[in-house]
């Protein structure tokens, strides 16, 4: 999944999905890069988990999976909160040490 939202291109096409479903065409619609390049990087958004699409005639309709991007989001904010604990604990600590006017000379 990181990988996926690595690139600039994909998580525009996230962004852009988060307002709703749309269709391959019109999620090229703002980008200067081939077909063939959009669904490229449409294929790896659906191999991460984070975009579904469905055709239905001639027309891929992609969705964005909410689910898949809670997961992300998870396991951000543990890694987060380990982090402040531990930033925390280092400040505890720091203000416990005496301060360098304290020191005697």
């Amino acid at each position: 999944m990181f990988q996926a939202l690595a690139d600039q291109t994909r998580r525009q096409m996230l962004d852009r999905l988060s307002r709703g479903p749309a269709s391959v065409s019109e999620l090229a619609e703002p980008f200067r890069m081939s077909l063939p390049a959009i669904v490229q990087h449409l294929k790896v958004l659906e191999e991460s988990g984070l975009v579904r699409t469905e055709k239905v005639g001639r027309v891929r309709t992609c969705t964005m999976d909410p689910v898949s991007l809670g997961m992300v989001e998870t396991w951000i904010n543990d890694r987060r909160i380990g982090w402040e604990g531990r930033l925390d604990r280092l400040g505890a600590f720091l203000d416990a040490l005496p301060a360098a006017d304290d020191q005697p000379r």
